[in-house]
Order: structure tokens, then sequence, then C-alpha cells
């Protein structure tokens, strides 16, 4: 029986960047909708459940994306009270790259620290990779600073990860003052950079203060850097003591991590592919690699 996934995406288009990736992760149909939305969804998870049965369903699986994250998360909630009982399929959720980019920065930063212990700060800790890095990491025992431009905004997104882990160690900063910013980075040996495209957050000689550094993750692709003194090609490249990743050299994980997620979807029927589990599987293909 052949292999389909089902990709619905919230933009007008649907993403190419992720059918070729569908393709590439060995899928054998890939039927693509755009301007999906919650309101429009359920007739076409209704094509996915009633077609196959038993044993078949497993052959077909649905992928969420698009560019707006908070449409992509409203979608899969509609999407997963459309299913009932048994008679359901996989489902993955990575709009906007949000949880395959976050996986992937995580996981590379566990190979150089124990991330359990780890005072790790975040730019841009309120966007969608954000975010999910913010959660990974305090997933691992790993104490989260969520940086943003807005305080209040980092305070609703530290309650927002800590309702649904109440172990999770997180405090919000406001990063678009100098006061702020040093206060911040003050005894942080992980810096990820996950904000808007072409933003400076913290310049080199910023960053050359923070003694305790040891790794510094810039997911930017756009010039200037995010982080600077950083490359988009560095892939664990020392740079005055501070083991160093660029946006291609995460790149690498990250298209591992969603193809590995992709074949996932076909191992079973029910499998709910969102942040967590994701990680999961970018823990697998970080311990044999």
């Amino acid at each position: 029986m052949r292999k389909i996934l089902i990709q619905l995406d919230t933009d007008a288009q649907p993403s190419v960047f992720d059918r070729v990736v569908a393709v590439d992760a060995g899928v054998d149909e890939l039927f693509s909708y755009g301007n999906v939305a919650a309101e429009t969804v359920e007739p076409l998870v209704h094509g996915a459940m009633f077609t196959r049965g038993g044993e078949g369903l497993k052959n077909t699986a649905v992928f969420i994306g698009g560019s707006v994250v908070a449409d992509g998360e409203a979608l899969l909630e509609k999407v997963n009270r459309t299913f009932f009982g048994p008679v359901r399929v996989s489902v993955m959720m990575d709009s906007n790259g949000s949880n395959t980019t976050a996986a992937a920065a995580v996981t590379l930063a566990a190979r150089h620290l124990k991330l359990s212990g780890t005072e790790a700060l975040i730019f841009g800790g309120t966007g969608p990779v954000g975010q999910r890095a913010a959660q990974m990491l305090a997933a691992q025992g790993a104490r989260v600073r969520i940086g943003s431009r807005s305080l209040e905004r980092a305070r609703q997104t530290c309650e927002s990860i800590a309702s649904s882990d109440d172990d999770a160690q997180l405090a919000p900063f406001e990063t678009s003052t100098q006061a702020g910013l040093s206060a911040a980075g003050e005894g942080v040996s992980l810096l990820i950079a996950a904000g808007a495209a072409g933003v400076e957050f913290l310049s080199q000689q910023q960053r050359n203060t923070i003694s305790t550094l040891k790794v510094a993750i810039d997911l930017n692709a756009v010039p200037p850097a995010g982080l600077g003194g950083t490359y988009v090609t560095d892939k664990a490249v020392n740079r005055d003591g501070v083991i160093c990743y660029g946006a291609i050299g995460v790149g690498g994980t990250k298209m591992k991590v969603h193809k590995a997620a992709i074949k996932a979807l076909f191992e079973a029927n029910d499998r709910l592919l969102d942040t967590d589990a994701i990680y999961q599987i970018a823990e697998r293909i970080a311990s044999s690699s």
C-alpha cells in the first residue's frame, strides 16, 4: 500500500520546502492543500480517515505547515478533534519549521553541554522557534531565560510553558536596553538567537563580556548575524573559546530531524508529532550519530 502524506498548509501556496522534504523522506503520494483553516479542514481529514481501514490507516498521514504557527496550532487542535477512537491517522505539526529547527538547535547544544542545570538565554524567546527551544530546554532541566524586547510578552511565554511543565525553570528578561541585556546574559553558558531575521541581538563585543558562555547558536540566516562573531556556516566552530553554530550549521541536523519525523508518521496510525515528540526523534538521531 502506498504511503500518502496530506499536506495541510495555512498559507495560500503550500510550502515547496515541505513538499521536497516529504518526497525525500520516502512519501509515495503527496496531496497538498493551501489556505486550509480550522473551519474548513474537517472534510479533508474525513478523506484520510474513511478511505483505508485497519492496518491500512498507518499508510496515510497528515502534515500541518504554514508560516503562521498560531494558525498551525489551531489546525492541529481541530484535526485531533475530528478523529474518534481508533479511526485516525498520524499527524505532524511543523509550521514555519518551528519544532524541527528548535529540536536541532537544542540537541546540538547537548553535544557540548549537560543541559540539566545549564543557564540558557534565548533571544527572540517569545517567537515560534524560541518558545519551542525554551520548552525543550526546560524539559531537560535547563534554567531558561526568555529574552524579548517586551518584558510582558516574555512573562506570558514563561507562563504558557510553565502551564504544561510544573518543573520548568523559566525567567523573563527584557533585552531592548543595555541594562536588561547585561542582566539577561549574566552567568549564561548557552545562547540561542531565534528572533526576527536580520536583527543583531548581541554584538561580538557584548558577547565577549559573558565569561561563562560555552555555546552560541544563531538561527538567523540573513545578515547581520543575530549573535555577533558567529557565521551562518559555523558548525561547532570554536571562536574565542565559544562553540558556535550558524543557521546553515544547524540546518543539516534540522533536515535529518524533519525527514525522520515524516518517516515516523507511517510507523503507526496514532502518532502525534508536535514539540515533545519531535525532540525525542532529534535525541535518537543525536545518540546514533
